[in-house]
């Protein structure tokens, strides 16, 4: 009865329209209400949600994210990318891929990167004969990758949600080969497309102005080497590395470019202040709800059933990502995160998979959920960059899902991808 309560609540409250963070904390409510349980624990719990220290690294990292952007970062890298791989047919979709995997790499928001790259490529594709559905699908779909690619506060959210204390350094390491490969995953599909489309062709600058291109971009592209180079060395932990992350990135904004005026730094800030404010609030009430969900041994139930179903840990895990995938399309990532870490990561070690490894398996596929809808926010936020429909983009979008989907494949069941760099830089 009460676990009904808690999902009928929920979802008539999403129906309605009420934020997600809302219908989470009024479920929440509803089902201690019918459980008989004081209602001050529904505030307990939510205050708790987000009284952990390694959160304070997200408002930071927002924060560096959205000063790289108006310091004109994005439209370094996408010079850089233009001048390396531009020249092939379809040049600037293989450049879209390049330069959301480098912004990725110093912002790690799939939504930062789809508005900064978004907001450069697509109108340029535009101009250069490209549809505007392939400039937008691209552009979406490449944002992704900037989930795994580190830093990425979806990781230190997951690390607070495991319980146990998962390393966000090794988090970290583990995101970079399976980033890569999906990235050039998403470039090859995205000259396929080109080629079948018989998409225009661009031309190699040469070397020097390649040279030149990387010389500019370089000091931008040294926040992720500070970033992991000082939390792997020991210098500072990952929560101050985003701190850094905001000095450097000012430093290089006022001094090295000269693009970051007053007016630039007070408009990051406010947007990141909101961004905060919205992601902190979901993870404190996603607290409560699951809170919810643990008192009714929705967990422990869970974990029984799929151990009914099978224990062959390849089963298992096609179980779980074919749940989250499911969830992805409803529903936001990092309420997710949250809520089903607690639920599937001891399923999933329970059957030998490593933590790490599995971190790194929520972050692609509940990434996926992002261009997925009817609640894919990297999707609208691409369909309002490019002014194009939604329902326009997903009649065309399903190659680069499929490519997706691969990669999530290959990152599942080859653990080798997520395990390799971490267990090199614990040596």
């Amino acid at each position: 009865m009460e676990l009904l309560v808690l999902f009928v609540v929920l979802f008539a409250l999403l129906i309605l329209g009420v934020p997600v963070g809302f219908a989470l904390l009024g479920s929440a409510i509803a089902c201690f209400a019918v459980m008989d349980i004081p209602l001050i624990v529904a505030v307990q719990r939510t205050a708790a949600g987000i009284s952990v220290f390694t959160l304070m690294a997200i408002p930071f990292f927002i924060f560096a994210g959205d000063l790289m952007y108006r310091a004109g970062i994005a439209e370094r890298l996408v010079r850089v990318a233009d001048a390396a791989v531009g020249r092939v047919r379809g040049g600037l979709g293989l450049v879209d891929v390049g330069a959301s995997m480098m912004f990725g790499a110093v912002s790690g928001s799939a939504i930062a990167s789809a508005s900064a790259i978004g907001s450069t490529m697509v109108p340029l594709m535009k101009d250069k004969g490209y549809p505007l559905d392939y400039s937008v699908n691209v552009t979406v779909t490449a944002a992704i990758v900037g989930l795994l690619i580190p830093p990425s506060h979806n990781m230190i959210i997951y690390s607070a949600a495991s319980g146990i204390g998962v390393s966000i350094g090794d988090l970290f390491m583990a995101g970079v080969l399976p980033g890569l490969l999906t990235g050039a995953m998403l470039m090859m599909t995205a000259w396929l497309v080109a080629r079948r489309r018989n998409l225009p062709k661009g031309y190699f600058p040469g070397w020097l102005a390649l040279t030149r291109a990387v010389a500019v971009a370089l000091p931008g592209l040294m926040t992720a080497i500070i970033i992991m180079g000082g939390i792997l060395s020991g210098i500072f932990t990952p929560t101050e590395s985003s701190a850094i992350a905001v000095i450097y990135t000012i430093l290089v904004g006022t001094l090295v470019y000269r693009s970051l005026g007053w007016d630039a730094f007070w408009g990051a800030a406010r947007k990141s202040a909101r961004t905060t404010a919205m992601v902190l609030f979901i993870i404190a009430t996603a607290t409560a709800f699951g809170f919810a969900l643990a008192l009714l041994e929705v967990p422990a139930a869970l974990a029984s059933l799929i151990a009914v179903i099978t224990d062959n840990p390849l089963l298992t895990l096609l179980i779980i990502n074919i749940m989250l995938l499911v969830l992805g399309a409803f529903m936001d990532m990092a309420p997710l995160i949250v809520i089903t870490t607690p639920i599937f990561l001891p399923v999933a070690m329970g059957v030998g998979v490593d933590p790490v490894h599995f971190g790194i398996i929520m972050m692609l596929n509940l990434g996926i959920g992002l261009v997925t809808p009817p609640v894919g926010s990297v999707l609208f936020v691409g369909s309002a960059v490019g002014k194009i429909p939604v329902t326009k983009l997903v009649r065309t979008i399903w190659p680069f899902y499929l490519t997706l989907i691969a990669a999530l494949a290959l990152v599942t069941y080859v653990p080798f991808l997520s395990l390799w760099l971490p267990s090199v830089f614990a040596k």
